[in-house]
């Protein structure tokens, strides 16, 4: 696994340029690609010249292009220009990509909301297949975000691997957010399950300290390894022994790190990458 620099994650506006600057500068191996930024700048110069500005810089994910919830005439518009944008992430050379799955609604019930993805996602997943792309879901888990709503929906890494089992296409795993794991309530032993094929990109953050799991809420994160709540070196020495080889990037929805300066707040997210990396012995 490699440690990737996701830059609006930490509060950090950049395009693909100066963000691989700032990944080089602060030691970072990867970087997540706008893909629709990435094509303008192929379409203008070359797909040559988009990618030897990536040298030395592993590609992250690459941004999931679809509003895959929208009413279906929107839906399937956006549908069909997956297969170019596809095609185009393929020949970069990047090939995951993400979204997050609400966990609960207040219009469909579970069945409903279950068979809805299934057939969403399964049209995009089969594109997806067609050019060599995994997508990974990404669970919800705070009791928080869902204690409001009318009807729950998929909030573990166990149900969400069922609804990529279900959706059926092969190359559907997980956005794996040790948060979401956490305030899930899953353990490391439910990690120790995983198969290294299941997991399609991490983010990393710890939890405040003092609020039990069911009362966290999901936007105040801490970065990793600053309060040990979340046994971020057990997490990610498991990962390695599964075979994780993916990106890893901080999402800590931190107040302290948004009020940084842009390199204090890059110095101080590589430094916490590199204390889990410790504690899992991996450096």
């Amino acid at each position: 696994m490699f440690k990737n620099l996701s830059p609006g994650a930490i509060g950090i506006s950049a395009d693909m340029k100066p963000g691989l600057i700032l990944a080089k500068k602060f030691g970072f191996e990867g970087l997540d690609i706008n893909i629709h930024e990435a094509k303008t700048m192929a379409d203008e110069q070359s797909i040559d010249e988009v990618k030897a500005l990536w040298e030395g810089v592993k590609m992250g994910a690459w941004s999931f292009p679809l509003t895959w919830n929208a009413p279906e005439d929107e839906y399937k518009g956006s549908l069909a220009r997956l297969p170019d944008i596809a095609a185009f992430a393929a020949e970069l050379g990047c090939y995951r990509t993400s979204i997050a799955i609400p966990p609960a609604s207040n219009d469909k019930t579970y069945r409903e909301n279950w068979d809805f993805h299934v057939t969403r996602f399964r049209s995009i997943g089969e594109i997806l297949a067609d050019h060599g792309h995994v997508l990974g879901l990404e669970f919800i888990g705070p009791r928080t975000s869902r204690a409001k709503a009318k009807h729950g929906f998929v909030y573990t890494m166990d149900g969400m691997r069922g609804l990529a089992a279900a959706i059926g296409t092969g190359n559907i795993g997980l956005l794996l957010d040790t948060w979401h794991w956490y305030t899930a309530q899953s353990t490391l032993s439910d990690l120790a399950h995983l198969h290294s094929e299941d997991v399609v990109y991490v983010h990393v953050n710890d939890a405040p300290s003092g609020i039990a799991v069911e009362d966290q809420i999901d936007n105040m994160r801490c970065l990793p390894a600053e309060t040990g709540v979340i046994p971020l070196g057990e997490f990610f020495k498991i990962l390695a022994e599964v075979g994780y080889d993916g990106p890893v990037a901080v999402e800590p929805f931190s107040q302290k790190l948004r009020e940084m300066k842009p390199e204090k707040a890059l110095q101080t997210t590589i430094d916490s990458l590199d204390a889990v990396w410790a504690k899992a012995g991996l450096s």
